[in-house]
C-alpha cells in the first residue's frame, strides 16, 4: 500500500514538457492499465484514441487551449448507451466507468515517468467534429503526454500539497 500512497501522493499535474518523444512502449503499458480498470458490471463502456501525429496534435490543439505543447495525448470517452444504468434512479454510469479509466491512465503516466494533466477544459463538439471516430461518445478527458520540462512550469504548481483535512472530507459513521 505504501508504493500506492506514494505514487498518489507525488503525480501532480503537469504543464510544461520536453521534447524527448514518448515512447510506444509506454503508450502501450498506458492502454494496458486502462483495459485493467473496473467498470460498472464490466460493460466496459470507454474507448480511449492515441493522438501521436502532428496532424492530429494540431486538430486536438485546435480544441483546447491546454495542450501544453504536447506532442502526445489520450482521448478518453464513453458511450452512455452501452454502460451500466443504476435501476433505482436511472443514473448512467458511462461517464464513472470512462473517469476510473482516465485515472487510470494519469496514475500510470506517473508510474511511467511521464508527465499529464487531466484536461477537461476543451471542446467536445468540435474534439468530435475534428475527430469523427469520437462522435457518439461523451468525451471526458484529454492527457497531453511527455516527459516533464525541468522548471517550475514542469513540475507540481505551489498548491500541489494544499489538501483538505481528512476530517473535513470524510465521515466515519
Amino acid at each position: 500500500m505504501t508504493d500506492f500512497l506514494q505514487l498518489a501522493q507525488s503525480r501532480y499535474s503537469c504543464r510544461a514538457f520536453t521534447d524527448q518523444p514518448v515512447e510506444p512502449s509506454k503508450v502501450d503499458v498506458l492502454l494496458e492499465a486502462a483495459v485493467a480498470a473496473p467498470t460498472a458490471v464490466d460493460r466496459q463502456p470507454w474507448h480511449a484514441w492515441v493522438v501521436q501525429s502532428p496532424e492530429a496534435a494540431e486538430r486536438l490543439a485546435a480544441c483546447t487551449r491546454f495542450s501544453f505543447g504536447a506532442k502526445t495525448f489520450v482521448v478518453v470517452g464513453a458511450r452512455p448507451e452501452e454502460a451500466w444504468v443504476r435501476k433505482y434512479d436511472n443514473r448512467n454510469f458511462a461517464d464513472v466507468d470512462a473517469s476510473i479509466v482516465a485515472t487510470h491512465v494519469m496514475l500510470a503516466a506517473h508510474d511511467l515517468g511521464l508527465g499529464t494533466t487531466w484536461v477537461g477544459h476543451f471542446d467536445a463538439p468540435a474534439l468530435a467534429e475534428a475527430f469523427p471516430e469520437m462522435a457518439g461518445y461523451d468525451l471526458i478527458a484529454i492527457f497531453p503526454l511527455g516527459y516533464p520540462a525541468p522548471g517550475p512550469e514542469g513540475g507540481p504548481s505551489a498548491r500541489h500539497t494544499e489538501r483538505r483535512a481528512q476530517d473535513e472530507l470524510v465521515t466515519r459513521l
